[in-house]
């Protein structure tokens, strides 16, 4: 083993055949690969690492090296900027839309945070550039302290290289978690040292050490490399009067730990200036790599402290000079450690305080020396610390705004200053599904004797609303509170910004009420009951000035459009082009709107650019509510295979963090869908577990939701009596029941089912009463279905075919590919009882064509048959028969012909049960869903075909 454990030192390495030949073998591959180093401290990771940069050069790689920090471990992407900033610096060729990724991150430049997947790809893109002319290696050491949202990147990079000649090598200690324990990347364990090369790399640096030394360190050092080389140096100036193992340590104290020791005993020979150096570096990460590719280019310049004047730290072994750069470097991790460990809290704090001043440019890097160096309460330290909260928002850092903001509470000078602080990081800990956090912070901003505060109340409710599904006490407690603050806040309402405005906190006075406000809208919304939104509406009539024009507009769409909603499309248009300057908690309620008034497509680009990021390191909730609402703009353009993939996402996001009610919202929904896919079973499966949950918790929002799956899964099955049953369970004929949100989203169910009943006048008055209450001004998919329902119910023909054109010729009907081909089917259906067949066909074609690209599978037998009736046989696409094997192609035409299963079987060498199965595999392709179809699908293919 190499005596050396740090960059560009290179000295004889004894033993380690076995990893130096996987090393090799890993430079040598002709594809991109990933490799991780695990071992404990001082066994070697960096001498291999040291090993492999040399192996790397001498084959012409060009190599980056980077080293994880453990006081920047909570900054995010510090990390990977060491990675990066170089190869950014050198390559003039990425397109535009990469850059501003790297821009947003990296640059402060405002925008979208990226995902780990959007920054990941762009990374990919990066190294692929970089590499174009010379293989590139990646190397990190202690990436046990690389920030989290790095070591995500470095991950996701990390297992898709193979498509180029880019190689990344990452070293982690075994003692420490890390996000490598979990990244799926190859690993190469190091382990101690065999006893024989053990003795042979002791005798190596130390052949005049006595007999009983060296068992003794033999015997101390287990193995361990960095032990052997350090434990002889230390036992050189013992004093003779004490045993040798008691000079060494205890066996029962952790090696790294005794390790530390004997560096601390070097450190505290050091006069204190050097030690002051070597404490300013520890702190900043000094002599790690700055990130400069070692290819003969200049370095690019750092931004971390160079320790200078400690020659004596380097005679003594604590420091080596980097023999690439020249810089100071520590001579193992476990030497900074020391240095910290040894240092008094006034010397750290001064160190921390130098450093503020060196990166007084980075607000993220200053906030978090800042944090460490201020001791008593300091109002533009805090301040510093709060703007560093907020920034860390915007790029998806939520935790870390937590801690900002705890810190910042602490540093306030105030109570009313230290009050709101606490509230702002109780609420993102909230939304970062941290609800247990937020309601201790909560708890510790209460002033003595106190019980209850807005913000507790706040973090409270939170947390039985979203764990328990409780909107009942909830919404009694939410209502009491905003009723307290609208009572002290009435005076100043007409004087925003006055001194009275204090009363309620200060420079923003109503933003805990705002936040009571929006809590109280999304738990009335949950409960879906007239009376709990007549409360909720009642109250906050009241509130004059106190409520915001935002506030106003949730209000109204959440809780019934068909009432309320028309008016606001143009604000909520509007908010989706200025996203990138909410919070995401804003985004999500702005989404909620837009979900009531059909727009949630205008938001849905936004929303998948940040979800991922914000399910990784940001507001965890806030992103869950966000996979809700792309799943259901999926489900509204006919998406469905996505939407079935985010809506089972989200559902194990919300049981994995206990919200459960989040986890009935998915589920609710995936029984929505799966009614549309006609799958029956597992509709009625979901739609009854959800019911049996929310139902007697007063969760009408769900109830609602479940009702509504149960009305289109008896549609699609033909079991109109049940469908007509769970429709005006929702809502009677002729009215939409106030303050139910599904009531004007199921008026096409309730119209055909009272249709296909016998209830035609229900079925008209109900369709009447669509068009009495406006809702095609409401919105573009309720200006569709009542068009829609009016065509359909028209009591003559002139008025059927005025309305159907109104419907198919909608500016955003084909938004809505399942309600179009619903319309078109339905009035197909009526112009062949009218007009006949040939008149039929060009609405029941592009209908049975429309069911049959959703996957619709009982809308589309329906529309085949209304098509076989019309005296068109629906036409099968060539793509599905050529997705046939051979073996499927000839099962299906040997069915076709008449054959029982067993027959086929006997025919092809197959079991009965095998032919089964293959027959169930068949259907789906071509479209159909029973046996008797097979030969029409067959020979529509055929014929299409020639």
């Amino acid at each position: 083993m190499t005596g050396s454990q740090r960059w560009g030192v290179t000295t004889t390495m004894v033993g380690r055949e076995e990893e130096r030949a996987q090393l090799a073998a890993f430079l040598g591959s002709d594809t991109g690969r990933a490799l991780v180093l695990r071992g404990e401290a001082g066994v070697g990771k960096s001498s291999l690492l040291g090993h492999a940069v040399a192996l790397a050069e001498q084959e012409g790689h060009v190599v980056v090296r980077a080293a994880g920090v453990e006081a920047e471990s909570e900054l995010p992407y510090a990390g990977l900027h060491q990675f990066l900033h170089p190869l950014l610096a050198d390559v003039e060729r990425l397109d535009d839309g990469t850059r501003a990724v790297f821009d947003a991150v990296f640059g402060g430049v405002q925008g979208d945070p990226p995902s780990v997947m959007t920054l990941g790809i762009a990374a990919l893109n990066l190294l692929s550039l970089a590499a174009a002319q010379r293989p590139l290696l990646l190397v990190l050491d202690d990436g046990q302290w690389l920030d989290d949202a790095s070591a995500d990147v470095c991950g996701f990079v990390g297992r898709r290289l193979a498509g180029g000649p880019v190689k990344l090598l990452v070293a982690v200690r075994t003692d420490l978690t890390s996000r490598f324990d979990t990244a799926a990347l190859p690993e190469l364990p190091v382990d101690a040292l065999p006893d024989e090369e053990a003795a042979l790399l002791l005798d190596h640096r130390y052949p005049d050490l006595g007999r009983q030394a060296r068992r003794i360190v033999l015997d101390q050092a287990q193995g361990n490399p960095l032990a052997l080389v350090e434990l002889p140096a230390h036992l050189a100036g013992r004093s003779s009067d004490l045993p040798l193992e008691d000079l060494i340590g205890q066996r029962g104290v952790p090696l790294p730990r005794r390790l530390q020791q004997l560096f601390g005993a070097r450190i505290a020979a050091l006069d204190e200036q050097v030690r002051a150096e070597l404490l300013t570096g520890a702190l900043d990460g000094a002599g790690t790599p700055r990130g400069a590719a070692s290819s003969g280019t200049d370095a690019v310049p750092g931004t971390r402290y160079a320790m200078r004047d400690a020659d004596t730290a380097v005679a003594t072994g604590l420091l080596d000079i980097d023999a690439v750069t020249g810089d100071l470097v520590f001579r193992h991790p476990l030497v900074r450690s020391a240095v910290v460990r040894m240092a008094t809290p006034n010397q750290r704090r001064a160190a921390h305080l130098a450093l503020a001043q060196l990166h007084r440019e980075n607000l993220e890097r200053r906030a978090t020396h800042l944090a460490a160096a201020t001791v008593d309460p300091d109002e533009e330290v805090a301040d510093v610390l709060e703007a560093a909260a907020e920034s860390a928002t915007r790029r998806g850092g939520a935790l870390a705004a937590v801690s900002w903001l705890t810190r910042a509470a602490e540093l306030s000078e105030n109570r009313t200053d230290r009050s709101r602080r606490l509230t702002d990081a109780a609420f993102v800990a909230g939304h970062a599904a941290r609800l247990g956090q937020a309601h201790r912070l909560v708890q510790a901003d209460l002033a003595p004797g106190s019980t209850e505060s807005p913000a507790s109340v706040l973090a409270a409710a939170y947390r039985a609303l979203y764990q328990d599904g409780d909107v009942r006490s909830t919404h009694r407690q939410v209502s009491a509170a905003i009723e307290k603050l609208r009572e002290r806040g009435t005076a100043a309402a007409s004087a925003v910004g006055s001194t009275a405005a204090s009363t309620v906190g200060k420079a923003e006075p109503d933003e805990v009420l705002t936040r009571l406000v929006i809590l109280l809208l999304a738990i009335s919304q949950f409960g879906g009951d007239r009376a709990v939104w007549e409360s909720t509406r009642e109250l906050l009539a009241s509130m004059g000035d106190l409520l915001t024009e935002h506030s106003r507009l949730f209000s109204d769409t959440w809780s019934d459009v068909t009432r309320h909603g028309a008016g606001w499309a143009g604000p909520v248009r509007q908010a989706a082009a200025d996203l990138s300057n909410l919070e995401p908690w804003d985004v999500t309620r702005f989404g909620a709107a837009a979900y009531h008034l059909d727009l949630l497509s205008h938001y849905r680009p936004h929303l998948q650019r940040v979800v991922d990021r914000e399910l990784e390191s940001g507001a965890v909730a806030t992103g869950m509510v966000m996979l809700h609402q792309i799943m259901l703009d999926q489900m509204a353009v006919g998406e469905w295979a996505q939407a079935e993939e985010t809506g089972q996402r989200g559902l194990d996001l919300a049981t994995e963090h206990g919200h459960r009610l989040f986890a009935a919202q998915s589920r609710a929904y995936l029984a929505q869908l799966a009614a549309l896919r006609g799958q029956v079973g597992r509709a009625r499966d979901l739609q009854a577990e959800v019911d049996a949950w929310a139902r007697p918790r007063g969760l009408g929002f769900l109830t609602q939701v479940a009702d509504s799956a149960g009305a289109t899964a008896a549609l699609g099955s033909g079991d109109y009596e049940a469908a007509y049953l769970y429709a005006i369970g929702i809502t009677q004929p002729g009215t939409f029941r106030p303050y139910t949100y599904q009531a004007s989203r199921t008026l096409l169910d309730l119209v055909e089912a009272a249709q296909h009943t016998g209830r035609v006048e229900q079925a008209r008055a109900h369709a009447l009463a669509a068009r009495d209450a406006g809702l095609p001004a409401v919105s573009p998919r309720l200006a569709l279905i009542t068009y829609g329902a009016l065509a359909m119910t028209a009591e003559d023909e002139r008025e059927a075919a005025e309305m159907f054109v109104r419907a198919e010729s909608h500016p955003d009907a084909a938004r809505f590919p399942f309600e179009l081909a619903r319309i078109r089917l339905a009035h197909g259906v009526r112009v062949c009882h009218v007009q006949g067949r040939a008149a039929a066909r060009p609405y029941l074609i592009p209908a049975a064509e429309a069911f049959e690209r959703l996957g619709a599978a009982g809308w589309t037998e329906r529309a085949r048959a209304e098509l076989r009736a019309a005296g068109t046989p629906p036409r099968v696409s060539t793509l599905n028969l050529a997705s046939l094997t051979w073996q499927e192609r000839r099962i299906a035409d040997l069915a076709a012909s008449g054959l029982t299963n067993k027959e086929i079987g006997e025919r092809m060498h197959l079991s009965p049960r095998t032919v089964s199965s293959h027959l169930y595999r068949i259907f789906p392709k071509l479209g159909i869903t029973a046996r008797a179809a097979l030969r029409d699908a067959l020979s529509r293919t055929d014929t299409a075909r020639a």
